[in-house]
């Protein structure tokens, strides 16, 4: 599915973003359905990538029920490959960015000499790909449009983004779902190296919504080979969308102004699918079976499901 446009019985609002299209009925119950389009740089791809959807809400909604222990989590139902439907909630303006590992953003800021990211000191002597001795958290604010933006937590509670309280229990949750994303990432031979939570509330209740764990919100390293692969000051092999991006970066697109972005022939998109298939594999230990619904039924499964809320 690459894009929707349903009327829903009830329905009260529609938001359209990079790779999803989410439902609000009666402004209490979000649709969502997470399309087979692929963004990467802030930009949404020309191609969508055949099954991507199902990849993206499947490992979701397997994370999602291995945590709902440590938070609840906006999510009633997985009526379809590619559709969960869950609660409204009102949304806290953050992205709980959590890494285990120097890597990314973290890597590059350290390069360039800085020694802290969104107010965390960053300990001397560290090489790219390090566990950090804890890990760390280094939120962003959430753009609708464009890039998020850094910000510690002290601009965040003095900005009224967050009440104290309120982020203080953010970041209880935030390490407790980091810690079991590792647990489950180990079992499957992978580092989780890093990743973000969203969270909203409802009255006084805190959950999680959104995705969690998923290759797209998040880093994974091979388990194997990690040690000696540091000691040598080699590359670590990554599971996560990163290919696309290099793919893009080896073909002239980061994104900016006047650029293009690379033809994307059939045998590309679908080696991306090949790939997302093989994530799903890996993080999950499942088979993934490759399910096509029509958009008639989409429409009238949503529809049924809603009934029973």
């Amino acid at each position: 599915m690459l894009t929707s446009d349903f009327k829903f019985p009830g329905q009260t609002a529609f938001y359209k973003g990079k790779v999803r299209d989410v439902y609000t009925i009666d402004d209490k119950w979000m649709v969502m359905l997470v399309s087979d389009r692929i963004s990467a740089f802030d930009v949404v791809l020309p191609r969508p990538i055949p099954y991507k959807g199902q990849v993206l809400n499947q490992v979701a909604a397997i994370m999602l029920e291995a945590t709902k222990d440590i938070v609840p989590n906006w999510v009633k139902s997985v009526p379809l490959p590619n559709v969960t439907i869950g609660v409204k909630c009102e949304t806290f303006p953050v992205e709980m960015v959590v890494r285990g590992n120097l890597t990314g953003h973290a890597w590059r800021t350290y390069k360039s000499g800085k020694r802290e990211l969104c107010g965390v000191p960053l300990p001397e002597g560290m090489k790219e790909n390090d566990f950090f001795p804890s890990p760390i958290i280094t939120p962003t604010t959430k753009a609708h449009e464009g890039h998020d933006e850094d910000i510690s937590r002290e601009e965040i509670i003095k900005q009224g983004l967050v009440s104290e309280a309120d982020y203080s229990r953010l970041e209880k949750y935030t390490l407790a779902l980091f810690e079991r994303g590792k647990q489950l990432a180990a079992e499957r031979g992978l580092i989780l190296v890093d990743t973000k939570y969203e969270f909203g509330k409802i009255g006084d209740t805190i959950y999680v919504i959104d995705e969690v764990h998923t290759p797209d919100s998040s880093r994974y390293f091979y388990a194997e080979g990690y040690e000696e692969n540091q000691r040598a000051g080699k590359q670590q092999r990554q599971l996560s969308k990163e290919f696309v991006r290099e793919w893009l970066m080896e073909n002239g697109f980061q994104g900016k102004d006047g650029q293009q972005v690379p033809e994307m022939t059939d045998e590309f998109v679908n080696s991306v699918s090949e790939r997302y298939i093989e994530l799903f594999e890996n993080i999950t230990g499942r088979k993934f079976v490759k399910e096509n619904v029509t958009k008639e039924e989409t429409e009238q499964k949503i529809i049924e499901t809603l009934k029973t809320l």
